[in-house]
């Protein structure tokens, strides 16, 4: 069997044209060309599918992918991996591939919820990256996991360390210190407070804590107290 174009015929058959160019907006950095339209719900479903059956894993090596939701698929495909390592050996040999910010954001393993003392190992490998999108998956995985219960005063400092040109990691900067700013407040704040972000990502995670509603009025109005004009400097 060809699994490739087997997985093609049925992501295919799962389009939804409506959704693709709804869709396509939201991706300025992926070609629409290469976007088929298929919802991630249904994507999640697909690969459930497919994983009962282990041939259809094999996917999961058959890099590069040439469409947009192939990749998705394969995302959700890792998803379904039950043990650690061989879902640790899957991210790292994918992550390379992963090109936008959907992909990266959807691929978020359960096994990692009784690995957190293992995976924190990657994340500090992810962090150091030069890749814009493993570098985001770092922080992501970091907010997802280790705002909590789990939660280290030290893991703050390794977001605001990095250092980055790129929309798409200092978008998840922000995310991350909006998340922080309701989760873990006391460690998060002083970091609002003494400018340790640069000037667009400080005020975009005001911004997103502002939107969030795990923030009290009044936390926001002191927040929004925070802003920085361009003019002022960071302090390193």
């Amino acid at each position: 069997m060809d699994i490739e174009k087997d997985i093609k015929n049925r992501l295919f058959a799962l389009q939804d044209k409506e959704y693709k160019e709804f869709h396509s907006r939201l991706m300025p950095t992926v070609n629409p060309d290469t976007i088929i339209g298929v919802r991630t719900p249904v994507l999640r479903k697909l690969a459930k599918e497919l994983a009962k059956e282990s041939e259809y894993m094999k996917y999961i090596y058959m890099l590069p992918h040439f469409y947009y939701d192939e990749n998705n698929l394969h995302g959700c495909l890792i998803e379904t991996i039950k043990d650690y390592t061989e879902c640790i050996e899957a991210v790292n040999k994918f992550l390379p591939y992963v090109d936008n910010w959907a992909t990266c954001d959807l691929m978020s393993p359960k096994v990692f919820k009784k690995h957190r003392t293992e995976l924190l190992e990657e994340i500090k490998i992810w962090l150091a990256s030069e890749q814009t999108y493993t570098i985001r998956y770092g922080i992501e995985m970091l907010m997802t996991h280790y705002l909590d219960e789990d939660f280290q005063k030290e893991y703050i400092e390794w977001v605001a360390a990095i250092r980055s040109e790129e929309y798409y990691v200092n978008m998840m900067i922000a995310w991350y210190f909006a998340t922080a700013l309701a989760k873990q407040p006391a460690a998060a704040l002083p970091y609002i407070e003494q400018n340790r972000l640069d000037i667009w990502t400080h005020n975009k995670a005001i911004q997103k804590a502002v939107e969030s509603y795990r923030i009290s009025a009044e936390q926001k109005a002191y927040l929004k107290s925070l802003k920085i004009k361009k003019s002022m400097k960071r302090v390193e």
